[in-house]
């Protein structure tokens, strides 16, 4: 999972702040570059987590709380080695 790269430092804050950037720019499928050697798709890890993908369509939910969700699907998902 994403969150155990931080420990191995292949991952830092910027890398993940990136990809959330990356997925509110355009939210359609497919991999983006990541930390150390890594890629991921962040609307696969919002469409597999359930409160992310919930909360997204959610007319009450400000900016904060959608980069928050986001923010927490991508450090629960598992990245792809390159």
């Amino acid at each position: 999972m994403t969150l155990d790269l931080f420990t191995t430092l292949d991952i830092v804050d910027d890398d993940v702040s990136a990809v959330v950037d990356a997925y509110l720019a355009d939210p359609t499928p497919g991999s983006v570059a990541f930390g150390n050697g890594f890629r991921i798709d962040p609307a696969a890890a919002v469409a597999s987590h359930p409160f992310a993908r919930t909360l997204i369509d959610q007319p009450w939910a400000d900016a904060g709380l959608r980069r928050a969700a986001i923010r927490a699907a991508i450090l629960l998902a598992e990245p792809e080695r390159v």
